[in-house]
């Protein structure tokens, strides 16, 4: 009776295994392409390959030359900084217009049909847009300069100091609208009895969002935060659209170095060394994250 029971239940390797059929295209893409191609790429920035690949192993000859060019320092710090404001203001900013929108106001949908408008723009578009705008001779200083203030200077993209805060409210402009749309739909998942509960005690409403909306969000702010970030990793249209990493290298970016030295300065070995990196940069960030996550949970 155990045999015919045993042999009665499926086995769990063909439990729902059109699925698993179904699966095997994304699964072969991820670990041929993904992963072949990651694993590819890192082995060869231990070569001095040029235009073409060559197994000509040179040790870590091109992560020295890397970490002594001014253009790559340049382009890590223009990413931190650009990484953690940008991070800072989308979160604030986003969650703000979120709150607002929770309170159920008029014409709710046509705000959020404004706000969410920009993101469905590419970054090229949104780059060129901003240039226009920030442009010294049509953009936002000859506008208030027409209106009587000779003096006011406001040309980010033209000054190689603060050029990288000009990409950044082009960036701001088309991602909040994003996190906004995000956040809302976690604030519209709060139970309306924490509302009702926190009314009758009498706690301020910025107490009860600081306190007790925010804690029960977290799962939403972190997802949040993994959209925001791989969109800072992967920054380089924007720049290409606004300044082409100018003035000079001012407004450098990594993504825009790999580019630059694998398509058109004709080093692969230089771009695969700088890709390496921007993987490992992203990996300390992201395993550890993973690890207390969910490795945390599971020992619970």
């Amino acid at each position: 009776m155990a045999r015919q029971a045993h042999a009665g239940r499926p086995n769990k390797l063909f439990r729902n295994l059109n699925a698993k059929i179904a699966s095997i295209p994304m699964v072969l893409t991820a670990l041929v392409i993904f992963l072949g191609g990651t694993i590819w790429t890192v082995v060869y920035s231990f070569t001095n390959s040029r235009l073409l690949p060559r197994a000509n192993f040179v040790g870590f000859e091109q992560y020295e030359r890397l970490w002594d060019a001014p253009r790559w320092i340049m382009s890590i710090q223009n990413l931190a900084i650009y990484g953690l404001l940008s991070l800072i203001f989308s979160i604030v900013i986003g969650f703000l217009l979120a709150a607002l929108m929770d309170q159920k106001i008029r014409y709710e949908n046509a705000f959020r049909t404004i706000f969410l408008y920009p993101f469905a723009l590419s970054f090229i578009v949104t780059g060129l847009v901003w240039q226009w705008i920030l442009n010294p001779d049509f953009g936002v200083q000859s506008i208030v300069r027409s209106l009587g203030w000779e003096t006011f200077t406001f040309n980010p993209l033209y000054n190689s100091e603060i050029v990288i805060y000009g990409i950044l409210i082009a960036g701001l402009w088309q991602g909040t609208g994003l996190v906004m749309c995000l956040l809302l739909a976690g604030l519209r998942g709060i139970d309306e009895d924490i509302w009702k509960a926190s009314r009758v005690d009498g706690i301020p409403m910025w107490k009860t969002y600081l306190f007790i909306i925010i804690p029960m969000m977290r799962p939403v702010f972190i997802t949040t935060l993994v959209i925001i970030t791989s969109g800072i990793v992967r920054l380089y249209d924007l720049v290409v659209a606004q300044t082409s990493g100018g003035p000079g290298i001012a407004s450098e970016v990594p993504a825009k170095y790999v580019y630059d030295y694998m398509f058109q300065a004709q080093n692969l070995g230089q771009g695969f060394a700088a890709s390496t990196m921007m993987l490992l940069t992203v990996a300390i960030i992201i395993i550890p994250w993973a690890y207390l996550e969910f490795g945390g949970k599971k020992r619970g």
